[in-house]
């Protein structure tokens, strides 16, 4: 009998799929943040996808509807009441990648020499800076209990004080959070580090988003190539799934895989 019950368990746990891989994004709604959403529900993912007005985010809807393993979850990472709540949600659920996505561009009238202005300033960083931190700390135990164990936030080249010479005009505001958040990440990196938590930043390649469309329009596209959100995640993901802690300590993880000096 002994025997029996020992080949129904082994029989019953070939018969089980392992429990898929989470992740947790924010700013989901659109752009990068949804293709995001999208591609790794295709590849089996579980997917929490967050949304500052979930009502109002047709498409993650429309994708969430389609697809069982995604969640739509209420998300403004300015807002210290939505984050509580979501990581009051899912305490105790792990969470294998956590993806800092969510991020604004700014007023760009009030970014450039001789418009800037204080408030301005503080919605930016607001955002892609203490969004990203608030985030972080509040899912981090989700993250130490997780097997990937992943923080990465998503960052751009034009944030790196290496290359800000090459770069030209560009906005205040959005290119300081950038830096910042790089600094934040690194920040962070060191306090987990301890719980096998590798933190992370990445830059995909320019795609064509509203923002990217926003940025050309008020500073004219200057011959920087673009690729569709569909192709600029399709390169990003596997990219982030082989990072580790030495390749995110080298600086900026671009797209191709290659590395961008802080």
């Amino acid at each position: 009998m002994n025997r029996l019950f020992a080949v129904a368990l082994i029989a019953l746990s070939f018969a089980t799929p392992a429990l898929a891989d989470t992740v947790l994004i924010t700013g989901s709604d659109r752009g990068l943040g949804l293709e995001f959403a999208r591609q790794y529900a295709a590849q089996g993912w579980t997917v929490i996808a967050t949304a500052r007005n979930p009502d109002t985010a047709k498409d993650l809807k429309t994708l969430s509807a389609a697809n069982k393993n995604v969640s739509v979850e209420r998300l403004d990472v300015s807002s210290d009441t939505d984050i509580a709540a979501l990581a009051a949600k899912y305490k105790g659920k792990p969470v294998d990648l956590l993806l800092l996505n969510a991020g604004v561009l700014g007023d760009l009238n009030h970014e450039s020499l001789g418009g800037l202005t204080r408030k301005d300033f503080h919605d930016v960083m607001d955002v892609n800076v203490f969004g990203a931190l608030a985030v972080a700390q509040a899912l981090r135990e989700n993250v130490i209990g997780s097997k990937q164990k992943k923080i990465v936030a998503v960052t751009s080249g034009i944030g790196s004080i290496t290359a800000a010479g090459r770069i030209g005009s560009g906005p205040y505001f959005y290119r300081i959070s950038k830096t910042a958040l790089d600094m934040a990440m690194q920040a962070l990196a060191q306090d987990v580090k301890k719980d096998g938590v590798v933190v992370a930043l990445i830059s995909p390649t320019p795609s064509d988003t509203d923002m990217l469309a926003t940025f050309h329009n008020f500073y004219g596209q200057g011959g920087m190539k673009s690729s569709s959100p569909a192709d600029s995640v399709a390169k990003a993901i596997p990219v982030i799934a082989g990072i580790d802690q030495a390749k995110a300590a080298q600086g900026i993880v671009v797209a191709d895989g290659s590395v961008l000096p802080w």
